[in-house]
């Protein structure tokens, strides 16, 4: 079994920011499998277990906010008994063009605040992550209000089609095969 996690913060005010592409793309993928998330009381995630190109997975949205996200990830790893090496964080990345995506098997959690609490709740940086680009800020626009203001345009366009990459990044994903390319 493996376990896809989208980042993002929950709310609708925040559909469409930067920060929650993750959630869109995990999005995405419960629509591919037909599959619906699910709360339940004291859970910190959305979740749904399904099939994804034909292999049984976890999808979560953790609900913990993007910096906290390594607690929702670190439970349902757990109650799963999934392995780090069997876990899928899909994120956004500011320092990537919009549309561009990097695949890794492993690495650090660089300056993403949710990447970083991951790895620090895992307690390894050994689980794929795959970032989707959003651009930088433009207009000397503060980075935390970058991530959490609202795409248009042809940044929310190209980010789009980063998405849909990502999507097709997380089936090889789920499939065993090698995800580290910039694509």
């Amino acid at each position: 079994m493996k376990l896809i996690v989208g980042l993002g913060n929950p709310g609708a005010e925040y559909d469409d920011t930067p920060h929650n592409v993750g959630f869109a793309v995990i999005d995405n993928i419960a629509k591919v499998a037909g599959a619906k998330f699910s709360r339940k009381a004291k859970s910190q995630a959305l979740w749904v277990q399904c099939k994804f190109a034909g292999v049984d997975v976890v999808l979560i949205k953790p609900q913990t906010f993007m910096n906290n996200s390594g607690d929702a990830v670190f439970a349902y790893a757990d109650k799963y008994n999934i392995q780090p090496k069997d876990v899928l964080v899909i994120l956004d990345d500011f320092e990537l063009s919009p549309g561009l995506i990097r695949g890794r098997l492993e690495g650090t959690g660089g300056t993403h605040n949710g990447l970083k609490h991951i790895v620090m709740r895992l307690g390894t940086t050994s689980f794929a992550r795959i970032r989707v680009g959003v651009g930088m800020p433009e207009n000397n626009q503060d980075y935390a209000d970058f991530v959490l203001s609202k795409m248009t345009g042809k940044r929310l366009e190209d980010v789009h089609l980063g998405m849909e990459k990502a999507e097709k990044l997380a089936e090889d994903f789920v499939n065993g095969k090698n995800i580290s390319t910039t694509m």
